[in-house]
């Protein structure tokens, strides 16, 4: 499943970061769109107590990259919550 750890584009991500973003991967495994919400505000909740700032963008790569595979209904679902998670991100 963690086969998008290995993608290009996180590269680029913070150690620290990359850190809480395995976490919450292990937490998703086996998960659909909808339980996703949860967990990724509790990453960013979390990341933001620990004084690290996730960016939208780095959030929405994230997510596009636990989207790839999923069906269609599925990936609606974390387009929704891809909203979701950067209003409330854009409010903090």
């Amino acid at each position: 499943m963690n086969e998008w750890m290995n993608h290009p584009a996180m590269e680029n991500i913070d150690p620290i970061k990359l850190e809480l973003i395995k976490t919450a991967a292990k937490q998703t495994e086996g998960k659909s769109g909808k339980s996703l919400a949860p967990i990724m505000m509790a990453l960013i909740t979390n990341a933001n107590k620990k004084g690290i700032q996730f960016s939208s963008d780095e959030v929405s790569l994230i997510i596009s990259i636990l989207k790839e595979g999923k069906p269609k209904e599925e990936q609606e679902q974390m387009e929704n919550m891809i909203k979701m998670v950067t209003s409330y991100m854009k409010k903090g």
